[in-house]
């Protein structure tokens, strides 16, 4: 998997357990189908191993804290939306 689209096609780049914002900034870490956050907080599930997906019920597990690392900065067209349950995942990058 080198790139996820959020539930409104906006592309992130992944890299082995790390995830990226178009800005090359490190916004999340992969563990399991779930993305945390560089507090360690809930971002969102992976599902069908291309959206990522905010999903409430999801929310209340938490991970272990890490400082962000950056790569370079990519540019790729957004997707169509997925008519999928949940909500678009908050995205800081």
């Amino acid at each position: 998997m080198d790139w996820l689209y959020t539930k409104n096609g906006v592309p992130l780049r992944v890299r082995d357990d790390k995830v990226f914002a178009q800005s090359g900034k490190q916004i999340g870490r992969i563990r399991d189908d779930r993305v945390y956050g560089p507090a360690g907080q809930y971002m969102g599930t992976i599902v069908d191993d291309e959206r990522l997906i905010y999903r409430s019920t999801h929310a209340a597990r938490v991970s272990s804290p890490f400082t962000p690392s950056f790569a370079v900065g990519t540019v790729r067209a957004h997707r169509v939306a997925a008519a999928r349950w949940g909500d678009e995942p908050r995205i800081d990058g």
